[in-house]
């Protein structure tokens, strides 16, 4: 599933890297701290991998 925005591709990155050992579990926050409980490495990889050219910053609530 790729990533609606910039804000949440880079959470699925922060996610991914806490998930494999490369960031601290407890460094993590909001989004990220949730994606890395819930979504499996394959997931978040396919998210954190979605290029941000083009993607809004943050995803409209409408």
């Amino acid at each position: 599933m790729p990533a609606k925005s910039a804000a949440q591709q880079k959470a699925a990155g922060a996610a991914l890297a806490a998930k494999r050992g490369d960031m601290a579990k407890n460094e993590l926050k909001g989004a990220s701290k949730s994606m890395e409980t819930s979504m499996s490495e394959s997931e978040l990889e396919k998210m954190a991998s979605t290029k941000r050219k083009g993607k809004p910053e943050h995803k409209s609530k409408h």
